[in-house]
């Protein structure tokens, strides 16, 4: 589970938070490390260069801000970004402009299709230089809205399986006997009949139930069955897929010139019981959360964010929309994105579950 940074340094004064504050946003727009000079000519202190450096070091003494090598200024540590998040992530809403370019957007989009998830991510990655993410909204079990079976040859064919929550699933199917496409028609529809908003669970009692009587009844359990099979691995996946988009971004960040250290970070990220703990942790919650740099578990993610938020209802279907990016991200306009897209991914849930 993601670890959560809190030092105790003790209560920073006004002045104190008003150096650390331009510290960070000046790091995050520049990447390279802050003298006090720079603070005095570019931001309003109110102080002499001294006095900025004094208050320098005494925020590098609470483990605030690091010293790179003796002759650079200062940078944010994960403690110094940590206490900045929580400055600001009660008061980072989105600009009313951006809000409308995004709802228009979605509303551009169907719903519950594999678009919506594409969409958040990219329109993510847009607004904050970094790399969307978002998973599709999963529930405890998988419920089936529709089923199709298309003939590939006479002895072979391929299942669809819709789920009410948007996501496709593909099955190869063995027919057993030679059936055309007209006999895969009838036994789609006689499916479609006994497993609409099933679960697993439901689908298996459904077949137990079926009566030879039934067109191709013997075709309808062997398709059945693979159903059930398809259901039963997407409940024990914690998180399904993940889209992404906006790698480049991230790529382009001096952090990340090697490309390899990056191949590494998404390495992780794909690692589902990872990212599925946060899934749980973020759900739970219910609100944004920000995991910074050590914070993380695994030893690759130890130089970026994540900023998720959950979207969905925990007794329905729930997923996370968030931000990757290195540490030095702009956490505001990630924060009142991330949490404006969540809202938006509600509304998709909520249609799919009227």
């Amino acid at each position: 589970m993601a670890r959560r940074i809190r030092r105790s340094s003790g209560p920073l004064d006004i002045r104190a938070q008003a150096i650390l504050r331009a510290v960070i946003e000046e790091y995050v727009t520049t990447a390279t490390p802050v003298g006090s000079q720079a603070l005095v000519d570019r931001y309003r202190l109110g102080v002499s260069s001294a006095t900025v450096r004094n208050i320098l070091a005494e925020l590098e003494l609470a483990g605030l801000l690091s010293h790179p090598h003796t002759s650079a200024g200062r940078i944010p540590t994960d403690a110094g970004y940590r206490w900045f998040v929580e400055s600001i992530i009660e008061s980072t809403p989105l600009p009313q402009v951006e809000q409308l370019m995004i709802r228009h957007q979605f509303g551009q989009v169907e719903f519950a299709s594999e678009h919506w998830f594409r969409l958040a991510a990219s329109t993510i990655a847009g607004l904050t230089h970094a790399a969307g993410l978002a998973t599709p909204a999963k529930p405890a079990a998988a419920r089936v809205r529709r089923v199709d079976l298309v003939s590939i040859n006479e002895r072979m064919a391929s299942l669809v399986v819709v789920l009410r929550e948007g996501s496709i699933k593909q099955s190869l199917v063995t027919l057993g006997a030679p059936e055309d496409q007209e006999a895969l028609t009838v036994v789609a529809a006689v499916l479609n009949d006994l497993v609409h908003d099933a679960t697993s669970d439901d689908v298996e009692r459904a077949l137990l139930a079926l009566d030879s009587a039934v067109p191709h009844w013997e075709l309808v359990a062997r398709v059945g069955e693979r159903i059930v099979r398809v259901l039963s691995d997407y409940d024990r996946a914690a998180v399904e897929e993940v889209f992404s988009d906006g790698l480049l971004n991230v790529m382009g960040a001096p952090e990340f010139a090697h490309s390899e250290k990056l191949r590494r970070v998404f390495t992780a990220l794909e690692n589902r019981a990872y990212l599925g703990e946060l899934v749980g942790s973020v759900a739970a919650s219910g609100v944004v959360q920000v995991f910074i740099g050590h914070e993380n578990e695994p030893p690759d993610m130890r130089e970026v964010t994540l900023v998720l938020a959950p979207y969905g209802r925990r007794d329905r279907a729930v997923g996370v929309v968030g931000v990757l990016g290195p540490t030095r991200l702009a956490y505001s306009e990630a924060i009142g994105t991330v949490r404006f897209v969540s809202g938006l991914m509600n509304e998709l849930v909520d249609h799919l579950y009227h």
